[in-house]
This record gives structure tokens, sequence and C-alpha cells, in this order.
């Protein structure tokens, strides 16, 4: 398995209007993009620092999963993406080593990545999610 760098950080958010605000207004970031995952039931935001994307995330349903992460957790840290080549590689690997995965395959996520998330139970504490642009390779 080949993880290359930190792609992004996504944090869950009750409004996205009003964080977008924050991180463009107080911490002088600007917003590149915003997009709403369907499947996902959740909305968007993207800001780059450095190499590193940190990804705002407002749920469209109460149900889904960010939903449910605010009304257990509050707002706050998500998960942590990972940069990997090879996804489908990636996670016979890490299936093969004891990880519980959320996905067994990848499926499409916000910015035409190809994503998969790994179960928290396995990786500490910590929703971890492998990220593959195929359209870079």
């Amino acid at each position: 398995m080949k993880l290359s760098h930190i792609e992004h950080i996504g944090i869950a958010v009750k409004n996205l209007e009003e964080s977008i605000k924050f991180y463009e207004e107080v911490l002088g970031l600007k917003c590149y993009a915003i997009e709403e995952v369907k499947d996902q039931r959740v909305k968007t935001a993207f800001f780059k620092v450095g190499q590193t994307k940190v990804e705002l995330l407002e749920s469209t349903d109460p149900e889904g999963p960010i939903g449910k992460f605010i009304e257990k957790k509050g707002e706050g840290v998500h998960h942590l993406a990972f940069a990997a080549e090879g996804i489908e590689g990636a996670l016979e690997e890490l299936h093969h080593k004891g990880v519980q995965l959320i996905d067994k395959a990848p499926r499409k996520g916000a910015e035409g990545l190809d994503i998969a998330f790994l179960h928290p139970k396995s990786t500490h504490g910590v929703l971890m999610e492998l990220c593959e642009n195929k359209n870079k390779l």
C-alpha cells in the first residue's frame, strides 16, 4: 500500500455557509469548490492549505452519516483522508491485515475521487478514508 500524503481532513459542520464564512473571513482561506454528493447525503466545501485540503461537510439528511455524527458528537473533525495509489489493492491488503472496512470496494466521492472508508474500530478510533484520483494517473 502506498500512501503519498494527507489528501484532506473532513470536518462535520451544522451550517456550511456560516462555516465557509469563518474559514474565509477569519482564517483567510478561499473556498474553491462546493459540491453535493447525493448518495452520501452531504454537501461539501473545500479549502486548500499547502498540499492538504480541508473538507467541510454539511448533512443534507439528518439520517445521513454526517447528520448522525453531529447529533451524537457535535461539530468537529469527522475523518482523516489519505491519498492512496491503487486503492483496490490497498483495500485488499488492509482486509488481509484484519482491518474492518466500511467500503469493500471504492465508490465515487467529492471531486470525482475514488474513495473507501476504514472503520474506526480498527483504526484506534479514527475514521479513515482512502482517496485515489484516477484522472491524474
